[in-house]
């Protein structure tokens, strides 16, 4: 148990300067979800507003049925995509924000 205060006072520089590292590649990744999330809600919002407005011109009772069918359809698989997209970026982030702290376990072990 040779520890010295120089060896604490070095694993305690050590571990704040990962977790700098680490809070820096969290917020990497939180900016990306966010742009992600901005940029799907105008698709969605866009997307929303061209169906209506295929809506207030349709002539018959299919044709709008089938403007609301293609709008459900495309809705859908915009939002199983966006929701996959997602996935990988809260992945990422994790992996990014967890990064830092793998070498400074390993030295510790």
């Amino acid at each position: 148990m040779s520890q010295t205060y120089e060896d604490f006072s070095k694993y305690g520089k050590e571990f704040v300067d990962t977790g700098m590292m680490s809070l820096t590649s969290f917020s990497k990744g939180a900016q990306a979800i966010a742009t992600e999330a901005s940029d799907y809600t105008k698709k969605s919002f866009e997307a929303g507003t061209a169906a209506f407005e295929k809506l207030s011109t349709a002539k018959s009772i299919e044709n709008v049925i089938a403007i609301q069918s293609d709008y459900i359809k495309q809705s859908y698989e915009s939002l199983v995509a966006e929701a996959s997209k997602f996935g990988e970026l809260y992945t990422s982030l994790a992996k990014e924000a967890y990064k830092p702290f793998e070498s400074f376990v390993a030295k510790a072990k």
